[in-house]
């Protein structure tokens, strides 16, 4: 089994199967997602609950924690990457990896305020990090198959420069895709 099905399976098997429970589910993580990218890390269980129109008893039966609320918002961040590797996959190397580094800009933009809230232990998280680089491992390989990427680089050398240079504090969105597109260049071969 893939990482990619791995994730997808942790991610499902959370999510009730009624449909009126799974309906509250979702609207939760919606909310959730919403609230954490609004005010960090530190966002109101009882403002998601309000947001996704459910008590708050609902939310801790499907959340008991404020962990739990976070691995599953990150559950599916890494699933939407993982996906994303598979929708660029047949494009030509080079712009197959460019396309999912892009797109694994915008999930370390999210990942940030997950993480603050997230507890490095959690199996959920080695697990996916494991789904992150297994997503974009093919990728690379084609890549540097074809002559388009450095061969001596491995995709944590990769993600580990991106995920820094995204991490940094730009004037403007000018300036940072600026910035990410040297970083990005930088691996061509």
């Amino acid at each position: 089994m893939s990482g990619q099905n791995r994730a997808a399976t942790t991610l499902e098997a959370r999510r009730p199967r009624r449909a009126d429970a799974a309906r509250n589910f979702d609207a939760l993580v919606a909310a959730g997602r919403e609230a954490f990218a609004e005010d960090g890390s530190d966002a109101s269980l009882e403002d998601i609950a309000r947001r996704a129109g459910v008590g708050i008893g609902t939310l801790y039966r499907n959340f008991p924690t404020r962990d739990d609320l976070i691995e599953t918002l990150y559950l599916r961040e890494v699933a939407a990457l993982a996906d994303s590797a598979d929708e660029v996959a047949g494009l030509a190397p080079w712009p197959a990896l460019e396309a999912w580094l892009d797109r694994f800009v915008e999930y370390v933009g999210t990942k940030h305020v997950l993480l603050d809230g997230l507890n490095g232990e959690s199996s959920v998280f080695a697990e996916c990090r494991g789904v992150m680089l297994g997503a974009g491992e093919p990728l690379l390989r084609r890549a540097q198959a074809d002559g388009s990427v450095k061969a001596d680089l491995d995709i944590s050398d990769i993600v580990k420069l991106v995920a820094g240079v995204s991490a940094v504090a730009y004037d403007d969105e000018a300036q940072r895709r600026r910035v990410l597109g040297l970083a990005i260049g930088s691996i061509r071969a």
